[in-house]
């Protein structure tokens, strides 16, 4: 039996809360004789949003990581309980899941045998999840770890810096991040086509749940004053942050608008999101700022197993950066709108603006 459209919004829940009141006035004799269907996903336990992908969801620079996931037996996902599903607050979701690995790439969100952090497939362990919760909003961000090695591109433009008399770094770059970006898309379509299969396999049907794929925020910007433009915060040639404040982040966007389009999910673009709060944009005081800076664990460098992760965090949404994408996150997941745009409003929060989807 197909089940009515389900979307999670104040009118969802409000309609609820009527036909539990007509039912109790015209009494149970006035029902159908065989048990009715819950309205959205199938099966039992909580009603859950679940979010996959990469370190953009998974938590990298929020802090207060999963201890499993914090180097135990080389498992450096960083999932955090700060990270962006933790700050959602969407009507009737009870339980909210982290799946996401930082550094994943598609492929580990795919069905398959691709490990990230000795973790196995993100898709697989959702098909998990549906025996135990019911999946109402699977919310994905993945593809800056396929062909564009979006974090590798900043660490070239970091190691740029150093080398004053090499050519900066996005004049490499810019050569073929088109070309990188188009081998990327079909990449990202097969892992949410997994994800959609998973869910299908678990008798859901389309209207049973939201699937949204998300985009990337730039995490820097030329408009940084200069005295933090070295190793006390954002050590970038000013031409480099320009390119990934600009171009670079445009055309990954992009891409993965077309993944969302040949996949059928939802889009939100978060390229705009952080303007103004880029690492860096507050000088000496960075509680504005919803990025990390370059951040060095010092401490961690006395350890052989977690030395080379000890700047893992740097240049990627802190907890307030998590908190502002999770309030757009919930407006967007609240409306009919196949894309949106997270902008700030007059009250400078973050807020789910619709889009084009095309």
């Amino acid at each position: 039996m197909r089940r009515n459209r389900w979307w999670i919004s104040g009118f969802a829940l409000l309609g609820v809360a009527l036909l539990v009141g007509m039912f109790a006035l015209i009494g149970n004799d006035e029902l159908p004789g065989r048990p009715v269907e819950p309205p959205g996903p199938p099966g039992t336990g909580p009603m859950s949003i679940v979010t996959l992908g990469d370190s953009t969801l998974s938590g990298e620079g929020a802090g207060d990581y999963e201890p499993d996931t914090n180097g135990l037996n080389g498992n450096w996902c960083h999932r955090s309980n700060r990270a962006t599903v933790h700050e959602t607050k969407v009507p009737g979701l009870i339980a909210k899941i982290n799946l996401a690995c930082s550094g994943a790439p598609s492929a580990q969100v795919a069905l398959g045998d691709v490990k990230q952090w000795t973790e196995s497939s993100q898709a697989q362990r959702l098909a998990e999840l549906t025996k135990t919760h019911r999946v109402a909003a699977v919310v994905i961000a993945l593809g800056a770890n396929d062909d564009p090695h979006f974090s590798r591109t900043l660490t070239q433009c970091f190691q740029a810096w150093f080398v004053t008399e090499s050519p900066p770094c996005s004049a490499q770059l810019a050569k073929d991040w088109q070309a990188k970006i188009d081998a990327m898309v079909p990449k990202v379509v097969s892992a949410v086509g997994d994800v959609k299969k998973v869910l299908a396999q678990a008798n859901y049907d389309p209207e049973d749940y939201q699937l949204v794929l998300q985009s990337y925020a730039s995490p820097i910007t030329p408009g940084i004053p200069e005295e933090w433009r070295n190793l006390n915060g954002c050590p970038f040639r000013v031409e480099d942050l320009q390119w990934v404040a600009g171009d670079g982040i445009r055309v990954l966007t992009e891409g993965l608008r077309a993944a969302a389009v040949q996949s059928g999910a939802r889009f939100l673009d978060l390229s705009r999101a952080g303007l103004g709060h880029e690492a860096c944009t507050g000088g000496a005081d960075a509680s504005n700022e919803w990025f990390s800076r370059l951040t060095v664990k010092w401490t961690d460098l006395g350890d052989v197993d977690r030395a080379s992760h000890a700047i893992q965090e740097s240049f990627h949404p802190n907890a307030n950066g998590h908190a502002q994408f999770a309030r757009c996150l919930t407006e967007f997941l609240g409306t009919h709108d196949r894309a949106a745009a997270c902008l700030a409003g007059e009250d400078g929060n973050l807020h789910a603006a619709p889009a084009p989807i095309g």
